[in-house]
């Protein structure tokens, strides 16, 4: 996600200081004592290990392990009547008496486990199917529902906070979401915490004259019925759905990477030159950081004020940069591409280490805005300290984040601070080594704080551990 409060950059700052439902009524069936006859391979790249949240135990669900959603939506930009058919395959991690995920706001229609029909509630944003299910013998979980989606609070005090995250409709019937760190439940059943990752299929139907857009790679388009699919593991604060009346922008970036871009004539048009250096920037990317991780690359322009580092598709919403020098946007389409390595790639196990995506995001944007704008490393080194001790005042340390402050700037410009350390004593040639082999070493896994401090000092043979702990901990900046 775009840096906090209004301004993403760096430098923006600088100049002017001189330093961003209803229950069904069938009973339950009894519980499932043999292995569906379902063939759950070819979803094993969704297998992960999820763990309950610190900061937000009440969303998510430890004991389920979901390996595929199947999302079939269509869209009625007139009535605002989203319907969908949401097909979970699904690992239980642990025996239960009921399947528990995450779900808000829609009504459900119809429910089966493994094409039986089920019960099932919604209360409290959960939906509760009373069916038991085994560890380690998968089951799939088939939701109808519909409804008007509406966006949900953000527990953070952030200058964006304020709109809501999750999915929204304008009056025009235009659709869009922003989601962290949920908002997913807000359109389809979902476990929604970052240790789940899972595989994506969408195939989304809208009028004529009306274009879906959506993270994962673009597929193709039957009629009035878009394709997208992620073949990579995704956390559900990745995901993305925006429909509008798109004009698609195709480019090719390095390696022949296919790159498309989803603007609306006339409202978009003064980004539409910064959108045509993604390849340059990407480029830029990848000379420090490796090949770019995924097949497809782009971003969609929504009504958002912030923008989101939603996986192969960029949330960037055009009512942060209307009013903005175009640099800005430039330089926040860096950071949410950076995340495509740091947070998407890999991710946190928890939001407790939140630092680790936003962090690297962070300080890769400002390494480019000193091209950018011109600056070197000693002035960012005094703008980082200067605004280092401020933060950890007003918010605390980056790495005991609060569950009512999430996402604040503590997160983002703490954590950049301590990598320019790690830059500064390793060098570029090493440091840009590192990091690409943390991606890449790593790809398509959680990891969290302790196995970052491994990773470096066994790759770089020095032990950075009190460097990474007291600029994670400390309620100062570290000498």
């Amino acid at each position: 996600m775009r840096h906090p409060f209004a301004v993403a950059t760096l430098v923006a700052t600088l100049l002017i200081t001189g330093c961003t439902g209803s229950p069904t009524k069938e009973k339950p069936p009894p519980a499932q004592n043999d292995a569906p006859s379902v063939d759950y391979s070819a979803w094993a790249a969704g297998r992960s290990t999820p763990i309950a949240d610190p900061l937000y135990p009440e969303k998510g669900n430890a004991g389920l392990d979901v390996l595929h959603y199947g999302l079939e939506l269509d869209w009625k930009p007139d009535t605002k009547v989203l319907t969908g058919v949401a097909t979970l395959r699904i690992r239980p991690v642990a025996d239960a008496p009921e399947i528990r995920l995450d779900f808000t706001g829609l009504t459900i229609d119809k429910v089966a486990v493994d094409g039986k029909p089920a019960a099932g509630t919604v209360n409290k944003a959960k939906l509760v199917v009373p069916t038991p299910v085994a560890a380690d013998k998968p089951v799939t979980l088939t939701v109808d529902y519909h409804g008007t989606p509406e966006q949900v609070e953000m527990p953070s005090r952030r200058g964006d906070a304020s709109e809501g995250i999750g999915m929204r409709s304008s009056k025009d019937g235009v659709l869009w979401t922003m989601q962290e760190p949920w908002g997913a439940l807000t359109w389809y059943p979902v476990n929604e915490h970052p240790s789940d990752e899972a595989l994506y299929d969408m195939a989304v139907t809208v009028p004529q004259g009306w274009t879906a857009a959506a993270s994962g790679t673009p597929g193709k388009v039957d009629g009035n019925t878009y394709h997208y699919a992620s073949a990579d593991p995704v956390a559900a604060y990745v995901t993305t759905l925006a429909v509008d009346r798109y004009k698609r922008i195709e480019q090719t970036g390095p390696r022949g990477l296919k790159i498309t871009n989803f603007v609306v004539p006339k409202t978009d048009d003064r980004y539409l030159s910064t959108l045509k250096k993604t390849p340059q920037l990407l480029k830029w990317l990848e000379e420090r950081l490796g090949p770019y991780p995924y097949p497809t690359a782009g971003a969609l322009m929504n009504g958002s004020v912030s923008a989101m580092e939603t996986q192969q598709m960029l949330s960037m919403g055009r009512e942060s940069f209307r009013k903005a020098d175009l640099r800005q946007f430039e330089a926040v389409l860096v950071h949410e591409y950076a995340h495509q390595w740091f947070g998407n790639s890999v991710t946190p196990k928890t939001w407790t280490d939140l630092w680790l995506n936003e962090g690297f995001a962070t300080y890769f944007q400002y390494l480019y805005e000193m091209r950018l704008y011109g600056f070197d490393k000693a002035y960012l080194e005094k703008y980082l300290r200067e605004r280092d001790a401020e933060l950890r005042r007003e918010v605390g340390p980056p790495g005991k984040p609060k569950a009512g402050t999430f996402a604040e700037s503590n997160v983002y410009l703490c954590p950049a601070a301590m990598l320019k350390e790690l830059n500064d004593a390793l060098g570029d040639k090493k440091f840009f080594a590192l990091a690409t082999a943390w991606a890449g070493k790593n790809r398509n896994t959680s990891q969290d704080r302790a196995a970052f401090i491994a990773f470096v000092n066994a790759e770089t043979g020095k032990d950075f551990t009190k460097l990474i702990d007291s600029w994670l901990d400390s309620p100062t900046t570290p000498a």
